[in-house]
């Protein structure tokens, strides 16, 4: 049976439009894909052969142990964000003597060779043969390995199960993602120590081999998890009924219906985020930009100017309505024709993309108040940047957003999903990040930064003043622009 899935996979994946005009695409993507695995294997190899040279005062295994926790910690943050989940298409199968356990069991094993499951081999295999086996015996090091990778494939299996539970029970993602921002906070403020932690973890698993039955059970249980939580959401009716529920919840917001036909619209764009995959991703990619900063305030670099935090402000305050308004009418392409013929002012229509911007913007500055803790100027570099987001970015997104006239399929994960996205895309990005920084600069360089903050504040505060008069030119283009736009979302793929 497990062959007649893959034959069924593989013959779904190549016989699909997508796959055949996107071929150079995976091409060039797999290229890539070879030259980063090259790349970790000969920097592991390296490390493995210089590690006792880099830390000389140290003992070289323990030293490596300490570094695998806070691998694991961050490789969980990013695979949560990047990775995408095994999916089989159950529906063909319900109606044939095919048994669930194995539709579950493949969908589960298929995980596992995801690609982020085999790159820490490249690291730590060199490791092993070059440095550890120096000091323990061949048995020793393969339960090493065996242990490592017992904890890549529960870290996987765990990230499969939240992303599940993100739409089942998004409660208990929030929790653990809680769970595990108080343990780097704890770690950061040296409360705890996870190089600690990891060191005599692995410690004691190298000195009693027998404990990495401990391991074989945590990846067991985390397995059982997965497979009960699979069975019980295999019907596709109760999926339907819940999304149902949910959607209905979202649109039927009574502070919407008072807002007449901008409020009816702005309860769709909002029922078509959240009912999608590919946008619901990039709702869930947010807590990214907002603790974007936790990288880089901490450092010293950051006491040093405001070039610098300039360009993370306006990421963290505008990443999301970056998104958003890029593709603002791409989104809608599936039925923008729908759109075009029904009674709808074009004024009030985008009027009302530019009010769900101001409305992300201004949550996503004020999650960032916080970060005053590192400093008051990163609180007035946020605000600033926050103001030039919404009064002048936005209405340059908004306008190129008219020149973007290809098909999205929502369906499809954002993660290493390019379709959709055209050029001017792309070009956009330089204004967005750049056009700041270079209002800046020259008062920088005069000796008066906090003039050229000021400024730059001003400029957002101008277009927020005048944003009637903006919104009226985007509309023109808008009208100019509509039908070159309709067709093109009318090609599919």
């Amino acid at each position: 049976m497990i062959k007649w899935f893959i034959i069924h996979q593989f013959k779904q994946s190549f016989r699909s439009t997508i796959w055949q005009k996107n071929l150079i695409i995976n091409i060039i993507l797999g290229f890539f894909v070879f030259i980063i695995i090259l790349e970790v294997l000969v920097g592991g190899i390296y490390l493995a052969d210089k590690w006792q040279e880099i830390f000389p005062d140290s003992d070289p295994v323990s030293k490596f142990n300490g570094f695998i926790g806070y691998y694991f910690a961050f490789a969980f943050i990013l695979r949560f964000f990047m990775q995408n989940v095994p999916v089989l298409t159950i529906q063909p199968y319900l109606h044939l003597p095919v048994k669930k356990s194995s539709l579950i069991n493949y969908v589960l094993v298929k995980s596992f060779l995801n690609f982020f499951n085999f790159l820490p081999l490249f690291f730590v295999i060199p490791f092993a043969i070059l440095q550890l086996s120096q000091f323990y015996p061949l048995s020793t090091v393969w339960v090493w390995l065996l242990s490592i990778i017992l904890l890549v494939l529960s870290n996987n299996l765990l990230i499969v199960y939240l992303k599940k539970q993100l739409v089942a029970n998004s409660k208990i993602v929030a929790f653990f993602g809680l769970f595990i921002a108080a343990l780097l906070l704890l770690d950061y403020f040296k409360l705890i120590s996870f190089s600690e932690l990891s060191t005599a973890i692995f410690g004691h698993i190298i000195e009693y081999p027998y404990l990495i039955i401990i391991l074989v059970l945590i990846m067991l249980s985390i397995y059982i998890l997965n497979y009960f939580f699979l069975k019980s959401h295999l019907y596709p009716e109760e999926i339907n009924i819940k999304k149902e529920k949910k959607t209905n919840a979202i649109t039927n917001i009574k502070y919407l219906q008072t807002l007449g036909i901008i409020g009816e619209i702005i309860a769709l764009d909002i029922k078509l985020y959240w009912r999608n995959k590919r946008t619901k991703t990039i709702i869930y990619m947010t807590p990214i930009f907002l603790l974007y900063g936790l990288f880089f305030y901490p450092q010293e670099t950051s006491s040093e100017g405001f070039g610098f935090l300039i360009f993370i402000g306006i990421f963290m305050t505008g990443g999301l309505m970056l998104n958003y308004l890029n593709y603002a009418f791409s989104w809608e392409g599936r039925y923008f024709d729908y759109i075009l013929t029904s009674n709808i002012d074009a004024e009030k229509y985008i009027r009302v993309k530019f009010i769900i911007s101001l409305l992300v913007c201004t949550f996503s500055f004020v999650v960032t108040i916080p970060y005053v803790l590192f400093g008051v100027k990163i609180l007035l570099i946020n605000f600033i940047t926050f103001l030039f987001n919404i009064g002048v970015i936005s209405f340059v997104l908004l306008y190129n957003a008219t020149f973007n006239k290809k098909s999205m399929d929502l369906s499809k994960g954002a993660t290493f999903n390019y379709q959709g996205m055209g050029a001017s895309n792309w070009l956009v990005m330089l204004p967005v990040f750049l056009l700041p920084i270079f209002i800046y600069f020259p008062f920088n360089y005069f000796g008066v930064p906090y003039t050229g903050l000021i400024v730059v504040g001003l400029l957002g505060i101008s277009g927020l003043l005048f944003n009637k008069s903006i919104l009226k030119i985007i509309t023109k283009q808008f009208y100019k622009r509509k039908y070159k736009m309709a067709e093109g979302f009318r090609e599919k793929g």
